[in-house]
């Protein structure tokens, strides 16, 4: 059997046995760079996150959506390391994920970009960027801070993305746009194969929605796999390849874009409409 691997995917003859997470593709069949199976997770009597499997793609963006206290922002947390599932299992190219802490997960190549982007205002693009692994020049205890470096390569990754950001501007002067692109720009300094967007489009105008939403077709261009939870029906419409509706903690809907509508979606979230396959 003859295989050709590249990040995050896995090809190998139809003749192998068929597992959850792998579709059929013309003959070949094309490994999920994420797989959850059956993952649960309750907090004392509270069931937050119930059954739900599902699997990521390398160079895919996926859209989570739900209303509040669906269990979207729980599921994430998993997927990051903030939380142990109570049941269920992750894999990450088809090896087995377990993951004690967030540290863990980005050691993995698992990224995430909070609501509120957790940035220190009070530091330029660049600090930010490097924020808690900077680079240093010397030996020993006679080591300083490499700045020129640093902001040599904050700023080709800025270039890359298209953004006007510049590496040493204060993030407290710049717009919502301008912030999101420093938080992804931290997503792409450590090579990240998932990264887990949590609304990232919230509050900011319209032009820098654009802008945001650029970035993230960008990731996708590169390869990397992308979880977007969103409470905006056009941003997931604009840029997602798929949909995942959860309500109540169950996933009630996994369906390519172009097989659903922003109607059918609005009725899995309300609960007009039970579950579709």
């Amino acid at each position: 059997m003859h295989e050709i691997a590249i990040p995050g995917r896995s090809w190998e003859s139809e003749a192998a046995a068929t597992t959850a997470g792998q579709e059929d593709m013309g003959g070949i069949r094309l490994v999920a760079v994420l797989e959850l199976t059956n993952i649960s997770k309750h907090f004392g009597a509270i069931q937050a996150v119930n059954d739900v499997s599902f699997t990521l793609e390398a160079g895919q963006v996926v859209g989570l959506m739900g209303d509040n206290g669906a269990g979207k922002s729980t599921l994430v947390k998993m997927i990051a390391g903030n939380f142990r599932p109570s049941h269920g299992t992750m894999q990450m190219d088809g090896k087995e994920l377990i993951l004690h802490k967030p540290v863990e997960a980005r050691q993995h190549g698992i990224e995430i970009v909070h609501q509120d982007l957790a940035l220190c205002n009070n530091l330029t693009a660049a600090a930010n960027v490097y924020l808690g692994r900077e680079l240093r020049l010397g030996v020993g205890p006679f080591r300083i801070l490499d700045y020129a470096a640093m902001y040599k390569r904050a700023g080709q990754i800025f270039a890359e993305l298209k953004s006007e950001t510049r590496p040493r501007d204060l993030v407290k002067q710049m717009s919502g746009g301008q912030r999101q692109a420093v938080a992804i720009a931290r997503t792409m300094l450590s090579q990240a194969k998932i990264v887990l967007m949590d609304e990232p489009t919230a509050a900011i105008s319209v032009r820098q929605v654009a802008e945001v939403l650029n970035l993230i077709r960008h990731l996708r261009d590169q390869g990397i796999a992308v979880v977007l939870i969103s409470h905006r029906m056009p941003d997931v419409f604009d840029v997602a390849d798929r949909v995942i509706v959860m309500r109540r903690g169950r996933k009630v809907a996994d369906k390519k874009i172009a097989a659903s509508s922003p109607e059918e979606v609005t009725g899995l979230i309300t609960g007009a409409i039970e579950q579709v396959s």
